[in-house]
């Protein structure tokens, strides 16, 4: 499916010419005989998938970001494994749909959610698989899967984490909220400077201790509050409203643009500091986010919004750099979702995954790489709110809003206006039976079905069922 040019496809398109497409020969081999590439993942909280200026926003510019894609490659089709946070974390750090976990069915999880409700630490994630390959993992940034004392990042494979569990902190009033592994700090100033900070100290630490590492960096922008780096004044505000911080009248475009620019500071400087480490010819760095966008997101040429299984909420923006194997300057049409990061790191350490717990993600390398054209395959969601449903199958999408159903051809209609459920009767029914083979796969939706249906074992046999429509894994290149 072709995506529009972005308006600013000139400045793009020189930023790319201006970067090498691939390390010199003597480069490359100095970073191949470092050993295991380092990973750099940054994600982003509520990014539409316009929202970047290499994405096609216009009233603003991410210049760091824009050279991060003319460094790498760009995807066109990426999309979150949920329209929401914490059930898109832990599709990420499992590798596998989050309906087959309990913490998975919370959308998203919250003070309201079942009680003592998290990610299990006995379950095979991303950082514990790299770290038993030989990797340091640290998590700077946000968490969102579970409390303590039982569910936390140093309970599920990372090393080191910095930052704050919940879904959301105020920029500058963030005291209480803040953790430095499992101990409450306190550190004025406002969180995603902070966040850069915290990254760059710990690519200091790997570059001295020279061990291949694992850098998680969750931001929490732009997420609400919609306060930029000069809005300490509408913190103010909001604390004084006793914690409602999602008031209709707060934020605006120009607050939104702030936060965007005030992440993109940050990722130029995460980048930074690994090109000045000599870190960069082996560090592959992910750029995306955890769902679509929301309130003054730029989601074109889509509609729909976060908490919508419209591509709005579902399609994300996704840049990755690899010098020496990733073409610079590149898109890819190739089909992504948050669970593939997993098995894509893990075949780019040489590692494997748990066989108990066998990932329903694709390795994404070939792709990436250009060693294999892109890999067909069929995408599947759903999502409590309007009881919707999802499957995405080559350009066609099946969609069901409460008792409203649709069939779009993607590729042809970006938009999802026209449906074609008549027009093409078979694929309808066809996309529809395979929604329901799928679903019958996953834990019931409702939490209360499978907390008095589901026991132990039952459970157990839904951690470990392997994938509806197990998609052929192309060879590592």
């Amino acid at each position: 499916m072709a995506s529009p040019v972005p308006p600013n496809r000139r400045q793009f398109l020189a930023a790319a010419a201006a970067a090498p497409s691939l390390l010199s020969g003597a480069a490359r081999s100095a970073a191949h005989r470092s050993g295991l590439p380092n990973i750099v993942f940054i994600m982003a909280d509520d990014l539409g998938y316009g929202d970047l200026s290499c994405y096609g926003r216009q009233d603003y510019a991410t210049p760091n970001l824009d050279r991060l894609a003319a460094s790498g490659v760009r995807f066109l089709q990426a999309y979150a494994n949920s329209a929401v946070c914490s059930a898109t974390r832990t599709a990420l750090i499992t590798g596998r749909y989050q309906y087959r976990l309990p913490v998975g069915l919370e959308e998203p999880l919250s003070e309201t959610s079942k009680p003592n409700q998290g990610l299990p630490p006995e379950h095979p994630t991303l950082p514990s698989l790299l770290r038993k390959a030989g990797y340091g993992t640290a998590l700077v940034g946000k968490w969102h899967l579970g409390e303590l004392p039982s569910y936390g990042p140093l309970q599920s494979g990372y090393d080191q984490f910095w930052g704050f569990r919940g879904p959301a902190v105020d920029y500058f009033t963030h005291s209480g909220d803040l953790w430095d592994n499992d101990r409450k700090i306190e550190q004025p100033g406002y969180i995603t400077t902070l966040l850069g900070d915290r990254a760059v100290s710990v690519i200091d630490g790997y570059a001295k201790s020279r061990k291949p590492f694992f850098l998680s960096v969750h931001f929490s922008a732009p997420h609400w509050p919609w306060e930029g780096p000069d809005d300490a004044a509408e913190s103010g505000r909001l604390a004084a409203l006793k914690g409602t911080l999602n008031r209709y009248d707060a934020g605006s475009q120009k607050s939104y643009a702030a936060m965007v620019g005030a992440l993109d500071v940050q990722v130029g400087r995460i980048v930074k500091a690994l090109d000045s480490r000599g870190l960069a010819g082996n560090t592959i760095v992910v750029f995306t986010s955890d769902n679509g966008g929301e309130r003054f997101s730029n989601t074109f040429p889509f509609t729909g919004r976060k908490s919508e299984l419209l591509e709005g909420g579902l399609r994300i923006p996704a840049i990755v750099r690899w010098p020496g194997r990733i073409r610079a300057g590149s898109t890819t049409g190739q089909t992504a979702m948050s669970m593939d990061w997993l098995p894509t790191f893990l075949a780019a350490a040489g590692a494997q995954p748990d066989p108990a717990f066998p990932p329903d993600g694709l390795n994404l390398l070939p792709a990436l790489t250009g060693t294999a054209p892109p890999v067909p395959r069929r995408l599947y969601w759903r999502y409590k709110r309007r009881t919707q449903r999802a499957v995405r199958d080559g350009d066609l999408k099946w969609l069901k809003i409460n008792e409203n159903e649709f069939l779009f051809d993607l590729a042809a209609d970006p938009m999802e206006r026209a449906n074609l459920k008549e027009r093409r009767a078979a694929d309808f029914r066809r996309l529809a039976a395979d929604y329901a083979a799928w679903e019958a796969t996953m834990l019931p939706e409702d939490p209360a079905t499978y907390s008095t249906s589901f026991g132990p074992a039952q459970l157990a046999d839904h951690f470990n069922t392997p994938p509806a429509a197990p998609q052929a894994q192309p060879g590592k290149p």
